[in-house]
């Protein structure tokens, strides 16, 4: 079976290096066209790149699927399927008719619940209790396909948007293999329509989300600090001067008598801030220009914010 694989971030590397290892038959991979970063604008490869040049697959990175070079391009693959994770790229009706068989997307939610380009942070911003990954048959619409397999997991009260990236590309990873061996042994079950009046939206995140106010709640505050881990990251004014906070939690104190903002507790190993509702423990912070740091070693050089 020939197969084409469409992926750009980290997230897709883990499925990507799955169909190698079980020696698979990929003949090509697309991914976003190379980029400049940082001031010097140094071109980067994306992950999935990284990945393919390593095993000597080829690599095709097309703007878009407009140009008709594009198009002869993926079909003189001969592609009997086309795998997508994360390919960054909205693949019209022309290009999913390519594959003799099918067309597949890997998506980490439980559809019909957050489609769309962010559904890690979302989730976590909504505080879900449980999310998962699903095997997809691919439409030309965001993310409506029907669903051969979905797998749920759990989110954890601490967990951060890159550790449930990482369980996620892993699960999604195993869910693919289960789809091939199924569709091998001519079992692949018809895939089921998602449930369009239940379906929410994962819009893309946005680097102005990361400033955040105390006028939020502990809880609020508590779900961007993970969500947002590692970006954009969550900026904050304590004392009129701008940090990031990288880890806190919900703190367990009940009065709530300070005004939004104020320091509640501050000695050599805490730091708490009053929310508009509940207070914020902070865990790990990071002054503009330094390095990350816990509050224990950050806190004896500011004596004057001490309350105890």
């Amino acid at each position: 079976m020939r197969i084409v694989f469409c992926g750009t971030p980290e997230f897709s590397v883990k499925p990507l290096e799955f169909l190698i290892q079980n020696k698979c038959n990929v003949v090509g991979v697309y991914t976003q066209p190379d980029r400049g970063v940082g001031r010097g604008r140094k071109i980067n490869y994306s992950a999935v790149k990284q990945c393919a040049v390593k095993h000597d697959i080829a690599v095709f990175q097309p703007q878009n699927f407009k140009d008709p070079k594009a198009i002869q391009e993926l079909q003189d693959l001969k592609p009997d399927l086309l795998i997508v994770v994360a390919y960054g790229l909205i693949l019209p009706q022309k290009v999913l008719d390519i594959p003799a068989l099918d067309c597949w997307n890997i998506h980490a939610s439980l559809l019909p619940r957050w489609r769309g380009a962010a559904p890690i942070h979302r989730a976590l911003l909504a505080g879900d209790k449980t999310t998962g990954v699903g095997i997809m048959q691919m439409q030309a619409g965001l993310d409506t396909g029907p669903v051969f397999v979905q797998h749920e997991c759990a989110i954890s009260k601490n967990e951060t948007a890159l550790q449930l990236h990482d369980k996620l590309a892993l699960m999604g990873a195993f869910a693919l293999l289960e789809c091939l061996q199924l569709l091998q042994e001519n079992k692949l079950p018809e895939p089921m329509e998602q449930e369009d009046s239940n379906k929410t939206y994962a819009h893309k995140l946005e680097k102005s989300e990361s400033k955040v106010s105390w006028q939020e709640s502990a809880q609020q505050l508590d779900r961007k600090i993970r969500a947002f881990n590692p970006w954009p990251g969550v900026l904050v004014e304590i004392k009129g001067e701008p940090y990031k906070i990288a880890q806190a939690s919900v703190y367990s104190y009940t009065d709530n008598s300070q005004v939004a903002g104020e320091i509640v507790i501050a000695n050599k190993n805490t730091l708490v801030i009053q929310c508009s509702a509940g207070q914020l423990q902070i865990e790990i912070i990071q002054k503009a220009g330094k390095k990350q740091m816990p509050i224990n070693n950050f806190m004896p050089s500011k004596s004057q914010w001490f309350t105890a």
